[in-house]
């Protein structure tokens, strides 16, 4: 019966995962500080479990140790702060703000821009704004002008339609119309002016209407743009 011979430990299995270990966590060389060669030990000892062994021979923990040099953990000190988001902004409310504050600023302001409540406002979709502000500056020239004082609505209604196809014909481009301011009405309400407001949105030849400017009888008339 042949003696027992002592088997030289087999590392190279060690060696071999060693190896592959360095290369799987991008170790580079052979030596030089790496903060993840502590835990080497422990997955080579996860290797050993595996093949059924309990533990390094001294032999294999000299190889080991030769193998990965003076080796010191890397402290990593640093916090990655996120840029905090704006909080939200009313941009558009601020910039509609700023722009009534400039319009109010500029020589170009008119006071008879600013809507009372009692006034009359009318533009069809499409009007250029600068159009209605020439209307409402009185800056649009005034071809005729229809007064409504002392008559009914039946009346009124029929004289205005009759003064607006005349002007027409004409080829008025701007015409006013006196519908007072109802003082002298039974329950001191502006009767005509209401009505007025509800036949000219109505009519497809007019664009535009606006109460007039002081001079030419505040909210007491309006200013009527007519199509061409």
């Amino acid at each position: 019966m042949d003696a027992h011979v002592p088997k030289r430990p087999q590392v190279g299995w060690l060696i071999g995962a060693f190896n592959a270990a360095r290369q799987a966590w991008g170790l580079g060389g052979h030596r030089g500080p790496c903060a993840k060669l502590p835990g080497t030990l422990q997955r080579v000892r996860q290797v050993e479990s595996m093949s059924g062994r309990d533990e390094l021979s001294d032999e294999e923990r000299h190889l080991f140790r030769k193998e990965t040099g003076s080796v010191r953990r890397l402290r990593h000190d640093k916090v990655m702060h996120r840029t905090p988001r704006p909080s939200p902004q009313p941009v558009q409310t601020q910039l509609d703000e700023k722009r009534v504050i400039e319009d109010l600023l500029s020589s170009d302001f008119d006071a008879t821009e600013l809507e009372t409540g009692d006034e009359l406002v009318y533009a069809r979709p499409g009007l250029q704004h600068n159009t209605l502000r020439r209307l409402r500056r009185g800056q649009l020239c005034v071809s005729s002008v229809l007064d409504l004082h002392g008559m009914t609505a039946d009346m009124a209604k029929q004289a205005v339609s009759e003064f607006l196809r005349k002007a027409r014909l004409a080829g008025d481009r701007c015409v006013r119309i006196i519908h007072g301011k109802g003082r002298g009405s039974r329950d001191g309400q502006p009767v005509l002016k209401r009505k007025l407001d509800l036949w000219l949105r109505q009519r497809d030849d007019v664009l535009a209407f606006c109460s007039a400017r002081p001079v030419d009888g505040g909210t007491g008339a309006v200013y009527v743009l007519l199509r061409r």
